[in-house]
């Protein structure tokens, strides 16, 4: 009887090291390809589709971090998986997860929550951190915004709370879209029903990916939209300290 196992093989678009950006300390960052979300403000359209990226094995993407493994290994750090959407490949991102809790490296994934029913408990247990991207607490601006629905986010939020997996917000600020005092009040209220939130980053709008949509043909919908300025910021950030939660 033939006993031999197919290796895990995933679609990936690149890989970086950053340190205070994807999680505590150094990390690598490990960008899956593919993405069911069109945000309007996406900084990576380039990993928007599984077929631009590259097929690899696990065996592969755990050599390269081996290669890296005393430097994220230590003072806090550990390997992220982001992307795209890690969690349009559960098995490969499971194993990569699983692999990486073996060699003791911390982990943390990177997901708008919108696939997180692909998530399995396993999966989840092999993760000490979820950024989780809200991308709007209100309904309709969230569609408008990223092609999706809300609910599969909230309804994640609420069964990494029940699991005890720790979680940072991660919340883009972008005037005109994501600046609605009653809608950031009402994700603040929703947050701090949790248990499990740690702190939410509030991240302000950017164009670094501009020349990404020029270079794919393809226009850039915020083009004309301003970055938020330092009060605006700060607002929205005293709006979630005021629910108890630390805001950065």
């Amino acid at each position: 009887m033939n006993t031999t196992t197919e290796p895990v093989t995933g679609r990936v678009h690149s890989w970086d090291l950053s340190t205070g950006v994807d999680g505590p300390g150094t990390r690598f960052v490990l960008f899956v390809s593919g993405c069911p979300l069109r945000c309007l403000y996406c900084a990576n359209p380039d990993t928007w589709h599984m077929r631009d990226g590259r097929e690899t094995t696990v065996d592969d993407v755990m050599a390269e971090i081996g290669r890296y493994r005393s430097f994220v290994g230590t003072a806090g750090g550990g390997v992220t998986l982001t992307g795209g959407e890690p969690l349009l490949q559960p098995a490969f991102t499971a194993a990569v997860l699983r692999r990486c809790k073996e060699l003791g490296l911390h982990t943390a994934l990177d997901t708008s929550g919108f696939l997180g029913a692909r998530a399995n408990d396993e999966l989840l247990a092999d993760t000490d951190l979820v950024l989780l991207d809200i991308k709007s607490f209100d309904a309709g601006t969230y569609r408008t915004l990223t092609g999706g629905s809300l609910a599969p986010t909230l309804s994640f939020a609420t069964r990494l709370d029940r699991l005890g997996v720790p979680v940072h917000i991660r919340y883009v600020l972008v005037p005109g879209w994501t600046d609605d005092p009653e809608a950031v009040d009402g994700l603040g209220a929703f947050l701090a029903g949790l248990g499990n939130v740690d702190r939410v980053d509030v991240l302000p709008f950017h164009k670094l990916g501009a020349h990404k949509y020029e270079a794919l043909g393809l226009p850039f919908p915020l083009r004309d939209t301003p970055a938020p300025g330092p009060e605006l910021t700060e607002r929205v950030r005293e709006q979630f300290r005021e629910h108890g939660l630390r805001a950065l």
